[in-house]
C-alpha cells in the first residue's frame, strides 16, 4: 500500500488517557513528514521523466548509430564496386588496345607481304625486260651486221 503526502496529513492518532501524545506535536511531525514526502515524490517524478527522456535519447542515438553503420557499410560496398568496375574497365581497355595492336601488326605484316610480292614482280618484270631488251638489241645488231641474210 502506497502512502501519499495527503495520507500522512490526514492520519489521525488516538490519544491515550494518561500521558498520551500531544496532538500538536504529532500534527507538526506529520506536516513535516508530508512535506518531505511530497518533495521526494516530486523529485522521484522528475527523475522518472528525466530517465524517460534519456532512454528516448539513447534510443535515438542507437538508431542514428545503426543508420551511420549502414551508411558506412553501404559506402564501403560502393567503393569496392567502383574499384572492381575500374579494374574491369582497365582490363577491357588493355584488352582492346592489345587487339588493336594485333590488328595493326597483322595489317603491317600483310602490307609488307604485298610490298615484297610487288618488289618480286618488279624484279621479274625487270629481268624479263632486260631479256627482251637484250634480245631486241641482239636482233637489231644482227640486222645491222647483216647476219640476218640467209
Amino acid at each position: 500500500m502506497k502512502i501519499t503526502p495527503i495520507d500522512i496529513q490526514q492520519q489521525q492518532f488516538k490519544g491515550k488517557m494518561l500521558g498520551g501524545l500531544d496532538p500538536n506535536d504529532v500534527d507538526a511531525f506529520l506536516q513535516s513528514v508530508a512535506g518531505e514526502m511530497e518533495s521526494l515524490v516530486r523529485e522521484n517524478n522528475e527523475l522518472k521523466e528525466q530517465q524517460i527522456r534519456h532512454n528516448r535519447e539513447m534510443t535515438d542515438m542507437a538508431e542514428k548509430e545503426r543508420q551511420l553503420r549502414e551508411t558506412l557499410l553501404s559506402a564501403q560496398r560502393v567503393i569496392e564496386e567502383m574499384k572492381a568496375n575500374a579494374h574491369k574497365e582497365a582490363a577491357l581497355i588493355v584488352s582492346e588496345a592489345e587487339l588493336k595492336a594485333e590488328r595493326i601488326v597483322a595489317d603491317a605484316e600483310r602490307q609488307l607481304g604485298e610490298l615484297k610480292a610487288r618488289i618480286e614482280e618488279i624484279r621479274r618484270q625487270k629481268v624479263q625486260f632486260e631479256v627482251s631488251l637484250k634480245s631486241l638489241l641482239d636482233s637489231h645488231a644482227r640486222m645491222l651486221t647483216g647476219d640476218d641474210q640467209k
